[in-house]
């Protein structure tokens, strides 16, 4: 197996993923980008799905289906995908709902930090972005 080029592959998914959700940002909130917003979890679309996604196919492409490697990187990509679509998602939703009550009730103390997960659009376009990633770069010829 070539190592770097399945983390080409991974990279290009990662990068792609984060500049349409920086892009997202900008555009629906109509505000400046800050240093925060490059690591933001949550949003359109799921980073993670997509370089988990990048992951597996371009390993399957090098590797083939019967490779334990391939195997691991599907294991992991179900987790993560999964973790995304739900305990993340959860966690998240319970965070706003506690930041809201704290500012109803005017209880003094800091908003409970929380970090979204993704719904299953954001989840899907991230799985799409993976696998347009690991397909450039085998058209390109580094797979």
């Amino acid at each position: 197996m070539s190592i770097p080029e399945v983390l080409g592959s991974v990279v290009l998914a990662l990068t792609v993923a984060q500049g349409m959700k920086l892009l997202f940002i900008a555009v629906r909130h109509r505000q400046h980008l800050s240093l925060k917003d490059i690591v933001v979890t949550g949003g359109m679309p799921s980073a993670h799905s997509a370089t988990v996604t990048a992951l597996c196919l371009s390993i399957l492409w090098v590797e083939g289906w019967q490779n334990p490697i391939f195997a691991l990187s599907a294991v992991l990509a179900v987790v993560v995908i999964r973790d995304a679509l739900g305990v993340r998602r959860t966690a998240g939703e319970e965070g706003k709902t506690i930041n809201r009550i704290i500012r109803l009730a005017h209880v003094r103390t800091p908003p409970v930090h929380y970090s979204l997960g993704h719904t299953p659009t954001e989840v899907a376009a991230g799985i799409v972005i993976g696998a347009l990633a690991a397909l450039a770069m085998v058209a390109a010829g580094f797979i």
